[in-house]
């Protein structure tokens, strides 16, 4: 369907592409141009409900519900090969849509087809167990049940990815889900709602949608019917959600923002130091949940390693998203850029000197364009350590000892990511066990697998995606105990 000319994007609701009931459109913006490139329809209260609805459905009666675990592997294995081979088109879309680097988005959607793989082989490894119970004549055994309906909220940065770490498990475990996309660039999940139909998998056991707070996040995350909610955004967000699980009691986890801290001490090889840190604060043009932001180095080797990291910065290219020689493009939001110009603003009143960059460019098509920064911070209290800018924003601020780089790190509300560099193998595993993160990166850094889990700690949220431990958050264990006595129950009366 096309209006005025735009793609149009429908709600994938029950198996069926259709307009939301009040008929409500937005507008989607390329933010490399600030023009409008797409529409899509918004769901209100009864399409939330409808899709709750068909997934509590296939949940419980129909071919899901009576697919075995290696038949929902084998849909999963399918929906891999197809991601895979529409990973180009889906990371333009994506790049239109968000304003993220083509590079990274088509990239990215093609390694995403390896977290569907490794949970379409968990799939039917999820076991229960045999209990060596302490009572004569009972056998005992465990089952591993899905846990139920889940509602899964993805933002528009890294979506692919973050909807991956979701559905995968979800499906996996026998769940129904009901896939909430980001109004702010939804278009390539609805695409791969085209892939899942594709696949195979029946009709509802995956539907996906858009909208407003008070018409479709607000209805879906506090629907009665939610067994689950996987959710990836902000803080203020979660607390809100957090809120409205009060309403069904859903097993919650939260993926939310950082601040990131990178070590770096005076034995590193500054030249892994300074591409880590460029990796962590100008990859993905700043709009990661792990930018290691706040940069603490070492004393010795703080001047070097701040011109390393400059001279680098010069060949930076920024430009438009879909061109491979781009490394940095637009931002999503003008909010971001505001946001970044506001915090910068009052660090500097702080006593922060900005290194390089620190201004929009909007003569690369739009005022979405802000350059690559370097701020430099008289102690570690400066605002651009404290706020999660999401772009290409880097902090440092020097230390001397050990102690205090770990005390400085650790003096945040956040605790997603963290990154060392060292060649000191003692202190590579002294210090990554004391900063208080989900993750910690050695002599590397943002780099991801299904294998390995991934999630934080304190404002940073709680629960793990990826792994084997994800998919074992998606089912509950149902405990069956079998009297294999011929004899009747003795006392009925006394617990046994």
């Amino acid at each position: 369907m096309i209006k005025n000319n735009f793609p149009h994007y429908q709600l994938l609701i029950d198996g069926t592409w259709t307009e939301g009931s009040d008929s409500q459109v937005m507008q989607s913006f390329n933010p490399a141009n600030g023009e409008q490139w797409a529409t899509f329809a918004c769901a209100s209260k009864e399409d939330v409900d409808r899709a709750v609805k068909a997934a509590r459905r296939n949940l419980n009666s129909g071919a899901w519900a009576n697919m075995n675990a290696t038949q929902r592997g084998a849909l999963l294995y399918r929906l891999a090969e197809l991601v895979e081979n529409n990973s180009q088109r889906l990371g333009e879309i994506e790049t239109t849509d968000s304003g993220k680097l083509a590079a990274e988005t088509t990239s990215q959607s093609k390694y995403v087809a390896s977290y569907y793989r490794y949970y379409a082989g968990l799939a039917d490894k999820i076991e229960g167990t045999t209990l060596p119970i302490d009572k004569p004549d009972m056998h005992v055994f465990t089952t591993p049940v899905p846990i139920g309906v889940v509602a899964a909220v993805v933002p528009w940065n890294a979506q692919m990815f973050l909807t991956a770490s979701k559905l995968g498990p979800a499906l996996a475990a026998g769940c129904t889900v009901v896939l909430k996309a980001s109004e702010l660039a939804p278009a390539p999940m609805f695409e791969l709602g085209k892939l899942i139909q594709e696949a195979g998998f029946p009709d509802g056991v995956v539907s996906i949608i858009t909208g407003d707070v008070a018409n479709c996040a607000i209805p879906l995350t506090s629907h009665a019917d939610i067994d689950r909610l996987a959710f990836t955004g902000g803080p203020e967000a979660a607390k809100h959600v957090i809120r409205n699980t009060a309403e069904n009691f859903a097993v919650t986890s939260l993926e939310l923002g950082g601040k990131s801290p990178i070590i770096v001490f005076e034995d590193a090889d500054l030249e892994s130091a300074a591409n880590g840190l460029i990796a962590g604060n100008f990859g993905a043009s700043g709009q990661s949940c792990v930018a290691g932001s706040r940069a603490f180095i070492q004393r010795s080797v703080l001047e070097e390693l701040i011109q390393k990291i400059t001279d680098k910065a010069k060949n930076i290219v920024i430009g438009d998203p879909q061109s491979n020689e781009t490394h940095i493009g637009p931002l999503c939001t003008l909010a971001q850029v505001e946001c970044i110009e506001k915090t910068l603003a009052k660090a500097v009143e702080q006593g922060a000197s900005i290194r390089f960059g620190g201004k929009r460019v909007p003569e690369y098509g739009s005022e979405h364009y802000f350059q690559p920064t370097m701020v430099e911070c008289p102690n570690d209290q400066i605002e651009t350590l404290k706020v999660e800018m999401f772009g290409p924003v880097m902090s440092i601020v020097v230390f001397d000892t050990e102690e205090e780089a770990i005390a400085m790190a650790n003096d945040s509300v956040y605790g997603l990511g963290s990154g060392v560099f060292t060649q000191n193998i003692a202190r590579a595993h002294r210090v990554s066990s004391k900063i208080k993160s989900g993750i910690c990166w050695v002599n590397t850094y943002r780099v991801t697998s299904p294998i390995a889990p991934f999630g934080g700690i304190n404002q940073s949220g709680y629960g793990r995606e990826a792994g084997v431990q994800a998919v074992l958050d998606y089912i509950r264990t149902k405990t069956t105990w079998i009297n294999t006595s011929s004899e009747p129950m003795s006392n009925p009366f006394v617990i046994r």
